[in-house]
Order: structure tokens, then C-alpha cells, then sequence
């Protein structure tokens, strides 16, 4: 995996997956269900469209860890992208809720060598809905940067 870092003004806000969802929120996570790969049809139904967003996000530089779903791209560099929270999301199991999930676009794109590599995401968030055919967003997310996930 290639690093793509930009300079920045100031270091971004290091978020998790439980900082994207409001404080007091009660999430629906429909993770252990999607565990299960049991085929029931109710499974596949992304939960919670409504679900609320911390909206003091919005225009915040952020990094924050997850899973590629590859949107665009090319063989060489995918341009956008979901991020979600557990591999597997959107693709082999139902979606999470909206605020689980982060539309990212990245200028010029970048190399993805394996999408079972959580990866980090730097860029500036904003807190607006994205709708595709796998799933619809909470958040969206100019990148500057991806860099492979470290604890």
C-alpha cells in the first residue's frame, strides 16, 4: 500500500467509529446479525436511514480508521470510496447505519492492495448524505491522505 500524505496546517482529530454518532444515541448495529450470513432477506436492509450525525464535525480535519468499499478507480488508484467499520460492510453483508458509514473522495486517487487492510483516512469531514446503490451515507470525507492502520 502506497502512503499518500498532503501537509497540513494542523495535525487532524483522530476519531473512532463511536465518535460519529451522537452522544446519548442509542445505534442500532446490525453487525452481529451481518455476522451470521444466515441469507434472510431482512438482513440486507441497511437500518436506521434516519440515524443522527454529530454535526460538529462538519468542516473538521480528521483521521479515522476503517474498511475500503471501492466506489471508482481504476486498476491502479481508486478515487472514491466507502469507508465503513468492519470489513465485509456493503458488500458481503447488509450496510450499517448512515452515521457508520464515511463517503470518501481522494484527488488523484490511491493504490488499495488489499481490502481486508484496515486503513486510516485523513481528510476533511463533512457532515452531509451521500446515496448510492450500496448504502447511503451520513458523512462524506475530502481525503489528503490514507496510510495503513496501526494500533
Amino acid at each position: 500500500m502506497l502512503f499518500c500524505v498532503q501537509a497540513q496546517a494542523a495535525p487532524p482529530k483522530e476519531i473512532f467509529w463511536d465518535d460519529l454518532i451522537p452522544k446519548g444515541h442509542v445505534q442500532i448495529s446490525n453487525q452481529d446479525a451481518a455476522a451470521s450470513h444466515d441469507g434472510d432477506q431482512q438482513n440486507w436492509v441497511q437500518p436506521d436511514l434516519d440515524a443522527p450525525v454529530v454535526k460538529s464535525l462538519d468542516g473538521k480535519q480528521v483521521s479515522l480508521p476503517g474498511f475500503v468499499v471501492p466506489l471508482e478507480g481504476d486498476s491502479e488508484v481508486i478515487t472514491e470510496f466507502l469507508l465503513v467499520p468492519y470489513f465485509g460492510a456493503c458488500i458481503h453483508v447488509p450496510p450499517p447505519p448512515p452515521n457508520q458509514i464515511v463517503h470518501v473522495k481522494i484527488k488523484n486517487g490511491v493504490p488499495i492492495d488489499s481490502l481486508y487492510d484496515a486503513i486510516t483516512v485523513t481528510g476533511t469531514m463533512k457532515v452531509a448524505t451521500w446515496k448510492g446503490d450500496l448504502a447511503q451515507t451520513g458523512y462524506k470525507m475530502e481525503a489528503v491522505g490514507v496510510a495503513p492502520f496501526e494500533l
